[in-house]
């Protein structure tokens, strides 16, 4: 809910009246508590008979995920006209990154208030906040600069930092375990685009090589061996793709780590496939790992990524509140700054308080969209980034406002400000570090060296477009 919406019914108008005479003008942003909605599912011709309990168990939602055109077509029926398809075809064959998967509760987030005319309809999908990312087209990406000059499939060279086989080394005190590759949903910016999901047409895959058990008897053998490291983030992929008992008996494994005094799951299907979150098995099973992290006075956390405020549903609530009464310590927000997506202090303000308020979801970070291929129309330059970060202040209590955050290259995350030196008109920011990643352990220089990060090349002037024009 924006500024620009009505009030909520029952908001008694002396209220409004009373703020515009206090302040003179309206705030830039008027908070409007916005209760919680589940979207009617029926309204798709191919769900039309799909029942409450149907829509509440996760293996039906797993089954039922869309997975290619002809399963969209099926579902949305003669909602949608053939030019979203044909635009959604050519994304598929000359610039996606992430192959097609969509549970049915990610879908049914999409173009929630639009009617039944098929032009209206389409219009809405086109210009859905949550479409734009989980399901691009080819008319939305850059025509000129699809792609950075300096873009990479791991651009964050987290593969590179690997002590062994999905486990990223890359600050002093904390590891990233990737225990598989898949995800019960594909998001088109995924940074992990390089390893995560199906081979598109492209983009060809890097494979896992190791045995899920090898793998994961490699990462504790390493823990057990570093005892620096006292935080671990458990990601993939998605740790909800882990069937369960391999995964409560990975992390008993890691709570029996004496040093390790910090574990995060990384789970995307809190938003995306809540109904997972909820199984009685998993509920179960997650209380015991957070009774035995509580006796041992280990910090367990749940980390979903969560971008628009439509997403934020009731059963995500539901998934998120059920967890915190099992014993995890915090259930906490990770998203992505996009443009068209998240883009104003508005439509941020509007998933702040719709995490924090009605889920009970921590507001934590906002990440820069990473400078992976053909993610150009995603990004937001730095100075985009500075502006969202300084417009939420004061607005959601501080331990709610999310930092928004740059993930540079070889050093980590830095808070938008933080950078040394920015070229406005190339768009190039200059960013220091204070500690050595595994690989730079012999480099003197390392914590002396300025390393760069781009913006997009399309939010430049146009002397900065041009010097790209030449030299890129």
């Amino acid at each position: 809910m924006t500024a620009t919406q009505e009030p909520a019914a029952g908001t008694h108008p002396s209220v409004a009246a009373d703020q515009a005479g206090r302040y003179g003008v309206e705030q830039p942003y008027e908070y409007r508590r916005a209760e919680l909605a589940e979207p009617d599912w029926r309204r798709f011709p191919g769900w039309r008979d799909v029942t409450e309990a149907q829509w509440r168990d996760a293996q039906w939602q797993r089954v039922h995920c869309v997975r290619n055109l002809k399963q969209l077509r099926t579902v949305l029926g003669d909602l949608v006209e053939d030019r979203f398809f044909d635009d959604l075809a050519a994304d598929q064959r000359d610039m996606a990154t992430m192959s097609m998967l969509l549970p049915p509760q990610m879908l049914n987030t999409m173009a929630t208030q639009a009617g039944t005319d098929p032009r209206e309809f389409t219009d809405a999908l086109y210009a859905d906040p949550i479409r734009r990312y989980m399901l691009p087209v080819r008319s939305d990406r850059d025509p000129e600069w699809p792609s950075h000059p300096h873009s990479e499939r791991d651009s964050l060279h987290e593969a590179e930092m690997w002590v062994v086989e999905g486990l990223t080394h890359r600050y002093p005190t904390k590891v990233l375990a990737e225990l598989l590759s898949t995800c019960p949903q594909y998001c088109g910016h995924c940074t992990r685009m390089d390893l995560v999901g199906n081979s598109t047409e492209q983009i060809d895959k890097h494979k896992l090589e190791l045995k899920p058990v090898d793998r994961q008897d490699q990462i504790v053998d390493y823990l057990k061996r570093t005892p620096g490291v006292r935080d671990v983030v458990v990601s993939g992929g998605d740790v909800a793709n882990v069937p369960w008992h391999q995964l409560e008996a990975f992390l008993m494994r890691l709570l029996d780590i004496e040093t390790v005094r910090d574990i995060r799951l990384a789970t995307k299907a809190l938003a995306g496939l809540p109904q997972h979150w909820l199984q009685p098995k998993v509920v179960e099973g997650l209380e015991r790992v957070a009774g035995t992290a509580r006796r041992r006075g280990v910090n367990l956390a749940i980390h979903t990524h969560v971008n628009h405020a439509q997403s934020v549903t009731p059963l995500v609530a539901e998934a998120a509140r059920t967890a915190l009464e099992v014993g995890v310590r915090d259930v906490r927000n990770q998203g992505v700054l996009m443009r068209g997506v998240n883009d104003t202090p508005a439509s941020l303000l509007d998933l702040c308080f719709a995490l924090q308020g009605e889920a009970n979801i921590l507001p934590y970070y906002f990440y820069m969209c990473d400078m992976i291929p053909n993610a150009e129309h995603w990004r937001l330059s730095v100075a985009e980034a500075q502006h969202l970060q300084h417009a939420i202040m004061g607005y959601l209590p501080g331990y709610a406002t999310p930092r928004i955050v740059c993930d540079v290259p070889y050093v980590g995350k830095r808070w938008v400000h933080q950078l040394a030196e920015y070229d406005r008109e190339r768009g190039i920011s200059y960013w220091t570090k204070n500690y050595r990643t595994g690989i730079e352990l012999d480099d003197p220089e390392a914590l002396e060296r300025r390393y760069p990060y781009y913006d997009p090349i399309s939010t430049l002037p146009e002397a900065g477009r041009n010097w790209w024009t030449e030299h890129g």
